[in-house]
């Protein structure tokens, strides 16, 4: 009996015991939970009663040399339901595919979804976002949006750029200064019970966006628009594949106007402006999509022909290997090596000073002075000139120039470089290029972002961009801007003269390969007043029919922009007295 009573004692004891552990470990555990884990916990139980939404940021605007806003936003609404408050889901869909235009299958697919929220559209016109409020459809939610809107729908429209759905920019100055435009997001925090539903009249937390900063650029508007007009013009009437303009300020690499038409419109950027999406695969319409917004004037390239002699004239004349008064000889080609290599005036121009040669456009006379300097030199002037490395300028997916290797030239390829066949570059390299030979020496780098300004006016950054001077010597840009404007005067460019205004300026006609088409770029390069140059253009025009000199079509375009945008600038008609040379 007292065995029994002992061993009885025993289990109890242990059994107490157990019971001790057990709520020591349970005391410990809770203790753990609220001194170590409440933080994590209270916020597991406050998102699993708070539904959070987003509010979009205004995105900032692009605003233009004199103070036109070029790219701004529109109110739009993003309808979403949320599947546990959805009381009617019959006259929710029935509701919903009416006004947003859907089809009421793909409105219940989302109607239906087990979601914390589900989007039904987005990017909805304020009016409709408006109309679905006031049906006060439970578990229905609209909320107010912002969609990009271009006041000048196709002004621009390459360099613009424009955004997507989540409105961040895809390409141009949009995807360029995104970190700037874009604002930061707010939020909207509201209180639901276990079910899911909102609970009324409880506490929303809301944290307000932040709108993103304006970005002043240097086009202007007014000048874009004749610009463009002119390009459009000029393709008509040339029946031209694409004409692109570039205006620039040489003396700081601002960029006025860029057109390259045709264009297209960008409050409608996913529909082709030439092509028909008729029949085609969604690969190949986005092909074509791409093409479109390509920027010919910064991605592509081309064989610049004539308008390259003035990078030849700059590197002989800096050099000394050719004075303006040497003569010579134009029998109408020139044989180098085993390759005879034409004039553009098949009979020859004869005897003719390098000035005369340059005036004429003479191709025999450039290969000399590209023989007089030599692989070696020619090679180093290009380096200098800044041709082998990109421009720098704030767009996207700047191309290249493609030249020889040093190794790989011989004295053809040196002679078809001088007069600027054989190799490419890009007409913003181009145009670029001769703006620092006749700028006094200093390469700039092309730009359109002027600055940053936040909401309340203050400018947050001003953009600066690097320039190298001593490009050529004063004395060297002196004289170049002699000879280009006696091009114009009374040379292949005489077609760009204005009576009271001093232009300069330079022609070409180049041959696209394959030679065997007969397909040409036709190209004018401008700039005035020639004694000191404010403003630089280049022309080209892409497989123009009929009638394709340079000289004929492309530097009346030239003419007829300065005529309207000189007086614009400032620019007024004066004496008409040529720039001496040293």
């Amino acid at each position: 009996m007292s065995s029994n009573h002992t061993q009885h004692r025993q289990k109890t004891a242990v059994l107490f015991l157990l019971l001790c552990l057990c709520a020591a470990g349970l005391t410990g555990r809770l203790a753990y939970l609220m001194l170590y884990r409440s933080e994590y916990y209270s916020r597991q139980a406050r998102e699993l009663h708070q539904r959070e939404r987003s509010i979009k940021a205004a995105r900032g605007r692009i605003i233009d040399a004199k103070g036109q806003v070029i790219a701004a936003n529109r109110t739009v609404c993003t309808i979403s339901v949320i599947y546990s408050q959805v009381e009617d889901r019959e006259a929710v869909i029935a509701a919903l595919s009416g006004r947003l235009g859907m089809e009421a299958d793909a409105v219940r697919k989302r109607v239906e979804k087990r979601s914390s929220r589900e989007i039904i559209k987005t990017n909805v016109d304020k009016e409709t976002g408006d109309q679905i409020r006031k049906l006060h459809l439970a578990g229905v939610k609209v909320d107010e949006d912002y969609r990009r809107y271009y006041p000048y729908d196709s002004l621009a429209s390459r360099v613009l750029g424009f955004t997507g759905g989540d409105n961040q920019g895809i390409i141009g100055l949009e995807a360029v200064y995104e970190s700037w435009l874009k604002g930061i997001n707010g939020t909207i925090l509201t209180m639901t019970d276990a079910a899911g539903a909102e609970i009324e009249n409880a506490y929303e937390d809301r944290i307000e966006p932040a709108a993103g900063n304006d970005l002043h650029i240097s086009l202007d508007v007014n000048i874009q628009k004749y610009v463009q007009q002119a390009a459009y013009e000029t393709l008509e009437k040339k029946g031209a594949k694409q004409v692109s303009v570039i205006v620039m300020n040489p003396k700081n690499g601002e960029i006025m106007a860029m057109a390259n038409v045709p264009e297209f419109n960008l409050n409608d950027p996913f529909t082709l402006n030439t092509e028909t999406a008729e029949g085609i695969s969604e690969k190949e319409k986005q092909e074509l999509l791409n093409k479109m917004w390509r920027n010919p004037a910064i991605n592509d390239t081309y064989e610049p022909g004539s308008t390259f002699k003035i990078i030849t004239a700059a590197a002989g004349l800096e050099d000394g290997a050719v004075k303006l008064e040497d003569t010579f000889s134009c029998p109408g080609f020139r044989i180098v090596e085993d390759r005879r290599i034409r004039c553009h005036k098949a009979g020859g121009h004869g005897s003719e000073t390098f000035l005369q040669g340059a005036m004429n456009s003479c191709n025999p006379v450039f290969i000399d002075v590209g023989q007089r300097l030599g692989i070696d030199r020619y090679y180093h002037y290009f380096e200098q000139f800044g041709l082998k490395e990109k421009t720098g300028i704030d767009l996207p997916g700047e191309a290249g120039t493609i030249m020889h290797r040093k190794e790989n030239m011989g004295l053809v390829e040196l002679a078809t470089v001088s007069f600027g066949q054989s190799f490419q570059i890009t007409p913003i390299q181009l145009i670029t290029t001769a703006a620092s030979i006749i700028n006094g020496g200093t390469r700039v780098t092309p730009h359109f972002g002027v600055k940053a300004v936040n909401n309340d006016g203050t400018v947050i950054r001003r953009f600066s961009y690097p320039s190298e001077e001593h490009v050529v010597s004063e004395e060297t840009s002196r004289t170049m801007r002699c000879i280009l404007e006696q091009v114009v005067e009374g040379g292949s460019g005489s077609k760009a003269y204005l009576p009271g205004f001093r232009i300069g300026g330079k022609t070409a006609t180049s041959e696209k390969l394959p030679r065997s088409l007969k397909k040409y770029i036709s190209s004018f390069i401008g700039f005035a007043p020639a004694d000191d140059p404010q403003v630089i253009a280049l022309i080209t025009i892409d497989e123009p029919q009929g009638v394709y000199y340079g000289g004929t079509i492309a530097a009346p375009v030239i003419a007829d922009i300065f005529e309207n945008i000189l007086p614009y600038l400032g620019i007024e008609k004066g004496e008409e007295t040529v720039e001496e040379t040293a």
